[in-house]
C-alpha cells in the first residue's frame, strides 16, 4: 500500500514507520516541515527501505498541507491510507488559539487533502484525554459542550467530531493513546512526551535543593495530588503496534482507546520517581487535605501545576474495540508491570 503520514518525525511516528516498513510492498510518504530531521530519520533505515520512504515538504496549517501542484498530481488517486498524528501537545490556557490552529485547523487541512487525493482510509491519532472531566473513558465521541481541563483536550475533541463528519468521503477511524512513555523493551523515549516534562521538573527541583548550602537533608518536599488517582501509561511500542494494524484491520467510523487496563496509582509512580532520582525527600500528599506549604514546596508544586489535572483523576478506560482489533495478531493486550515502568523511568534519568 501507499501510506501517507503526518507527525512522522516524532518518536511515535518513527516507531510506526519501522512497523509499516516490515511489509516489503509498502511505500510511505512523510509530510514534514523539517527536511533535515526527516532525512536523518530516513538514514536509520536500510538502503532497500529508504527506496520506499518518500519525503514531502509541507505544513498542516496550510490549505491542503502546502503540497505543490506537481506533488498533488503525482499522489492523486494513489494513496491508500492516511495517518494524521501531527499535533501540538501543550496544556497552557494562553496557547488556546495556537492549539486550535494546529490541532483543529490542521486536521481540517489534512482531511481536505485526503479527500482531494482520493484516500480510502483516514486514521486520526487523538488522545484518551478527550475524556475530559469524566471518570469513565468510552470508545465513542464525547460531547462538544462537556467540561475539559484545557484547550488541548478541547481542540482534540472538536477534531474528533470533524473527522467523523468526513465518514461519507472515506473510511475514518480514531485512535486514542493515553500517556505515551518509553519503549517497553529498552526504555528508549522521546523526552518531549508529557510524563518526561513532569520528571524533568522533579529533577530540576532536586538539583536546586541540593545546591542550597543551608538545605536540611531530612526536609520533606510534598507534591499535592490524589494518591489513589492513576497514571495511564502506554509504552510507545504498544501504541505503534496497535496503529500499524489499522492498515488492514481498522473498522470505519470506529474509535480505539489505546490505554492501560491496570494503571499504577500516583502514589506508586511517585515512589518510582523517588527511587530513580534517589530523592527520598520527595513525598506525595492527598489533594483533599489542607497543608501549609513551605516556600520550596510552593515552588515545586508550581513547577508541576500544569500536570495537576492528570494527577487528580482515576479514569477507567474501556478498550473493547482495541481488544477486537488485536485479536488473532501478534500484538498482546497490554499488561504493563511495575518493573517495566520502573525500568522506563530509570532509563530517562540514566540517559
Amino acid at each position: 500500500m501507499n501510506i501517507f503520514l503526518t507527525g512522522s518525525t516524532g518518536f511515535l511516528g518513527g516507531k510506526l514507520i519501522h512497523n509499516l516498513m516490515k511489509d516489503k510492498e509498502h511505500h510511505v510518504f512523510l509530510l514534514v516541515r523539517n527536511l533535515g530531521k526527516a532525512n536523518q530519520l530516513k538514514k536509520t533505515f536500510s538502503s532497500e527501505k529508504q527506496q520506499r520512504i518518500h519525503i514531502i515538504e509541507g505544513d498542516i496549517t496550510s490549505p491542503y498541507c502546502g503540497l505543490s501542484e506537481e506533488i498533488f498530481s503525482q499522489l492523486r488517486g494513489k494513496i491508500d491510507c492516511f495517518y494524521h498524528s501531527a499535533a501540538l501537545v501543550k496544556f497552557d490556557h494562553d496557547l488556546s488559539e495556537e492549539l486550535f490552529a494546529i490541532n483543529y485547523t490542521g486536521t481540517l487541512n489534512t482531511l481536505e487533502l485526503a479527500k482531494e487525493l482520493g484516500v480510502k482510509k483516514f486514521f486520526y491519532i487523538s488522545t484518551a484525554y478527550t475524556v475530559g472531566k469524566n471518570s469513565h473513558g468510552i470508545e465513542e465521541l464525547y460531547p462538544l459542550d462537556a467540561e475539559y481541563h484545557n484547550p488541548y483536550e478541547a481542540s482534540k475533541v472538536k477534531s474528533e467530531h470533524l473527522v467523523f463528519s468526513y465518514s461519507d468521503q472515506m473510511d475514518v477511524s480514531i485512535f486514542r493513546p493515553a500517556i505515551i512513555v518509553g519503549d517497553s523493551e529498552t526504555g528508549e523515549a522521546d523526552s518531549e512526551f508529557t510524563l518526561y516534562g513532569f520528571m524533568r521538573a522533579l529533577d530540576i527541583f532536586k538539583r536546586r535543593m541540593m545546591r542550597k548550602k543551608d538545605a536540611d537533608q531530612n526536609e520533606k518536599y510534598r507534591v499535592i495530588a490524589n494518591q489513589e488517582g492513576t497514571s495511564n501509561f502506554v509504552p510507545v511500542d504498544y501504541v505503534a503496534d496497535v496503529l500499524s494494524l489499522a492498515v488492514t484491520k481498522a473498522e470505519p467510523h470506529t474509535i480505539y482507546n489505546i490505554t492501560n487496563p491496570e494503571p499504577p496509582t500516583n502514589f506508586e509512580i511517585m515512589n518510582m520517581f523517588k527511587e530513580a532520582l534517589q530523592f527520598d525527600q520527595l513525598d506525595l500528599v492527598n489533594s483533599q487535605g489542607k497543608y501549609e506549604l513551605s516556600e520550596e514546596e510552593k515552588q515545586l508544586n508550581g513547577m508541576v501545576d500544569i500536570f495537576r489535572v492528570y494527577l487528580a483523576g482515576n479514569i477507567a478506560f474501556k478498550d473493547h474495540n482495541t481488544q477486537r482489533l488485536i485479536e488473532g495478531t501478534e500484538v498482546e493486550h497490554l499488561r504493563l508491570s511495575s518493573e517495566t515502568i520502573q525500568m522506563i523511568i530509570n532509563a530517562y534519568f540514566t540517559n
